[in-house]
């Protein structure tokens, strides 16, 4: 019961960085009227490294600074994750539509479990597995009406958005590996970093169409920055920390649940039936997706992290090995085991 704790934190966190994505769709909808889709990832993610920069320099319990080969892998999934992920969603937006990008994000747990899998060889529960499935045909519903209503341009937005997902799906595997030591906001801030440098290169191919956004632009501008980019990687890279990558990419299905209302409500799209249905297939996809055979809902550590906790909180000290040879040990001293669960999760508590 101890761990139930800091498990339903990281549920809590990445499903509030979900609602916070899912309205992003929308948004960034509304603000292409003004700005171009590189223009918007070029001031969304600079203003939002600024932030996370006074952020980290204010905080007073920074960790040691992550070494070169850690800052290359965190600066490489930041790529990925923001420059390429967001040029992707942002241009695949402004082909499509607001309801369709945040529908096909239901496909991104399944590109991610196949890319642990790959990576990692993780077992994956089969209630896991179902989950993802589950959730993907929701969104193939979803996405086959959009395309049956929409032309040629949305056909192409739809295909952007999926291979936004393999993007997504790179940044988190890559980042978890590249996290170890690091808290959420300092991997937040070398990650949104190296995406922001990306975005202001990309955007210079748009420099010829570059004008003052108006106010209404501005202010989401802003909440893009603040809400989207600093709240939302921040609770995700927190919840990310804590469970295996696959199950909080399943937990980000919820985002075409919010996003499709917010698509309805500040668009004024409209939804379909086939919409409705895929969107109740997701959610239930999401629910099954969070269980583990034998420990009901879960989204504690990865089982990898769990089992290297374990060998090193059971580990035989040396000088016990030297001095008792074969002979049972003594019982460890009690703060034994916090200091080797310390080291098995980077030196860190949750």
């Amino acid at each position: 019961m101890r761990g139930q704790g800091p498990a339903v934190r990281a549920v809590g966190a990445v499903m509030a960085a979900a609602l916070f994505w899912s309205s992003s769709y929308a948004v960034t909808k509304r603000v292409l009227e003004d700005v171009g889709p590189l223009g918007i990832g070029a001031i969304r993610f600079t203003l939002a490294a600024l932030l996370l920069g006074v952020m980290v320099r204010l905080s007073r319990n920074r960790p040691a600074r992550p070494d070169r080969r850690q800052r290359w892998r965190l600066r490489l999934s930041g790529f990925l994750g923001i420059t390429v992920y967001f040029v992707l969603e942002n241009v695949g937006v402004d082909l499509s539509t607001a309801s369709d990008a945040s529908l096909i994000v239901a496909t991104y747990p399944l590109m991610t479990m196949l890319v642990e899998l790959v990576v990692f060889r993780t077992r994956m529960p089969p209630p896991r597995v179902a989950g993802v499935v589950l959730a993907t045909v929701g969104a193939f519903l979803v996405v086959r009406n959009g395309a049956e209503v929409g032309g040629d341009s949305r056909w192409l937005g739809d295909l952007l958005l999926l291979l936004g997902g393999l993007a997504w799906a790179g940044y988190n595997v890559l980042g978890k590996q590249a996290s170890a030591g690091q808290d959420a906001m300092s991997v937040t801030y070398h990650q949104t970093l190296a995406g922001a440098a990306g975005f202001l290169l990309a955007s210079l191919l748009e420099a010829g169409d570059w004008r003052m956004p108006g106010v209404t632009a501005s202010a989401l501008l802003v909440y893009l920055a603040v809400a989207c980019s600093v709240g939302g990687f921040l609770l995700y890279n927190y919840g990310l920390r804590r469970m295996a990558s696959s199950v909080a990419v399943n937990i980000l299905n919820l985002v075409p649940v919010f996003g499709v209302i917010g698509a309805v409500v500040i668009n004024d799209e409209s939804i379909r039936p086939a919409q409705v249905t895929g969107g109740v297939i997701i959610v239930v996809g999401v629910a099954l997706g969070m269980i583990e055979p034998g420990r009901g809902t879960t989204a504690g550590p990865d089982p990898a992290g769990r089992r290297r906790a374990h060998r090193l909180a059971h580990a035989r000290p040396a000088t016990a090995r030297r001095a008792g040879g074969t002979k049972p040990v003594p019982d460890e001293p009690r703060a034994a085991v916090p200091t080797a669960r310390r080291a098995a999760d980077g030196g860190r508590r949750p």
